[in-house]
């Protein structure tokens, strides 16, 4: 058994996200182990840049209310307790609805493979993309 003490929180880099950002890092497994947990903090209209993931990502909210889209797709809004999973591949953003902070626990795995980035980091979701009307949640 092995107890991994708290990380420092991090603040999200300008280069992936839009607004006030912070996460925690759960955990992020060593070799044979691929899986990536972190506690993701948005502040209100803070965004993902577009981004896809070599095995996929899971979100779950724990608190607040966010917003996630896939792209060509529509806006759909996220509440406590939703489980949202993008699949390898798909291009997303997702962050805080814009009068609510949100919080999510973002899972994704590593690929295992050396060379091959876990995640790509596109452009940033513009205003327009970010304002779209959400679907109902």
């Amino acid at each position: 058994m092995e107890v991994l003490r708290k990380r420092p929180t991090g603040r999200g880099p300008a280069e992936w996200f839009t607004g006030d950002v912070w996460f925690d890092v759960v955990h992020a497994g060593t070799e044979p182990s691929r899986m990536r947990v972190n506690i993701v903090r948005f502040a209100p209209c803070a965004r993902t840049a577009w981004h896809r993931h070599a095995a996929g990502q899971t979100l779950h909210v724990t608190e607040g209310i966010g917003l996630v889209c896939s792209r060509g797709g529509e806006v759909v809004v996220m509440r406590p307790g939703d489980t949202v999973h993008t699949p390898p591949g798909e291009w997303h953003w997702h962050g805080a609805a814009p009068d609510h902070f949100m919080t999510h626990l973002a899972m994704w795995e590593g690929t295992g493979e050396s060379g091959v980035p876990e995640t790509e980091w596109g452009e940033h979701v513009t205003d327009e993309e970010y304002h779209t009307p959400p679907v109902a949640g």
